[in-house]
């Protein structure tokens, strides 16, 4: 009877420490080479279980959520961790592609045409070059495409 108490307090034990145990972090990966300026796309992520030992300096990608859309700065490579850094947004407005520019502020709105010198995803401040007068200035990118400025 004796053994048999402690062999279910020993196995009651090891439940409450399994269960206490925390559950394995996740990390996401691709599985195969992403070079930079490609969109990574959910059917090239996999998502693993990262190793207790594994020691990691920057943040990673823990979900597909986090890199589904975006684009490469550098080449990923397959199996490895990927640095949130190496990702970015897709561009809106493209270096050298014409973008109608908006100034709003009251009642009035006044819009003209530039010519972006930069690329910019949604919320970069971008220098651009006005079409007409040939006067660079700045602004921030919208969801819709425009550039914002002033007011």
């Amino acid at each position: 009877m004796r053994r048999l108490a402690t062999f279910l307090a020993s196995a009651m034990a090891a439940t409450l420490w399994l269960s206490a145990a925390p559950a394995a972090e996740m990390a996401v990966v691709v599985t195969r080479i992403v070079y930079p300026g490609e969109t990574v796309t959910a059917d090239t992520l996999d998502q693993v279980a990262l190793r207790p030992s594994a020691r990691t300096t920057a943040p990673f990608v823990q979900d597909v959520d986090q890199a589904d859309g975006k684009v490469a700065k550098r080449t990923l490579l397959p199996g490895k961790l990927i640095p949130v850094s190496s990702l970015r947004d897709p561009y809106i407005v493209e270096a050298g592609e014409p973008v109608t520019v908006v100034f709003k502020q009251g009642g009035l709105t006044i819009q003209a045409t530039a010519v972006p010198l930069q690329p910019g995803s949604l919320g970069d401040v971008l220098r651009l070059r006005n079409a007409d007068s040939g006067k660079i200035f700045t602004g921030i990118v919208m969801a819709d495409g425009t550039v914002r400025v002033g007011g």
